[in-house]
């Protein structure tokens, strides 16, 4: 489907909200207001839709490679299977967003909210994935390997089975924080961090079961209390209690 920007506002002042397979390549919409509606399947490729809000809308299988969303919001909206790639996300918002599937290949997502966010089984690799998340977000069988997270804070983080080999890790957050008294953990039970830079990174308290370290490099990890059971160490010894 093909719609001008100008046909696009006037359908939605008037109460459409399906644009569903659209064809919105190269398009612009700055600091707009197109919350609640249907892009499923749209084609929007080297789109610049900064700081616009569609908020609790459907981008699910839509094609964003490319696309420039700086400060974008996304929160509560469904982007299942979204493309990503090469895209600058920097400073978007996808809080209790579904992005299971999405593909971040190569794109930038430093300071993204993801709070509450699932991004189970995402293609992240060799993306800039430095993220803050204070609240559970779910990283589960995801693939980052070759990302960049230094610095991120994903103590929360339900890493189950994710892949982030030859991820950097430098000085990020992995380790266990008190909110309210509630202990949480980040789980990176089997996952696998082959050659991940985890240096200076706190991992304190954190489940590790099963996760492959491999030629990680430790250097000045904090690993106070972090649960080792059957964990393949850098040398590839396997841990036991």
């Amino acid at each position: 489907m093909n719609l001008s920007i100008e046909k696009i506002f006037n359908k939605y002042s008037q109460g459409e909200r399906d644009f569903s397979h659209i064809n919105l390549i190269d398009a612009e919409i700055i600091k707009a207001n197109l919350s609640g509606s249907n892009f499923s399947h749209g084609d929007l490729r080297q789109s610049r839709l900064g700081q616009t809000d569609f908020s609790q809308s459907n981008f699910s299988h839509a094609n964003l490679s490319e696309a420039i969303l700086w400060g974008t919001n996304f929160n509560q909206g469904n982007l299942k299977e979204a493309r990503f790639r090469d895209a600058d996300l920097s400073n978007a918002h996808f809080m209790e967003s579904n992005l299971e599937g999405a593909n971040f290949l190569k794109a930038i997502v430093s300071g993204v909210d993801f709070q509450r966010a699932n991004l189970s089984n995402v293609m992240a690799i060799y993306a800039d994935f430095r993220i803050s998340s204070d609240y559970r977000t779910n990283l589960s069988n995801a693939n980052l390997s070759n990302a960049d997270l230094s610095y991120s804070l994903l103590s929360q983080a339900l890493l189950y089975g994710a892949n982030l080999n030859g991820a950097k890790l430098c000085r990020a957050h992995l380790g266990k924080r008190n909110y309210n008294h509630s202990n949480l953990v980040t789980d990176l039970s089997n996952a696998s961090l082959q050659g991940a830079d985890l240096s200076y990174a706190d991992l304190t308290g954190a489940i590790l079961v099963g996760a492959n370290l491999r030629g990680a490099d430790l250097t000045g990890a904090i690993l106070d209390s972090a649960i080792l059971t059957d964990a393949i160490m850098p040398h590839g010894e396997v841990f036991s209690d």
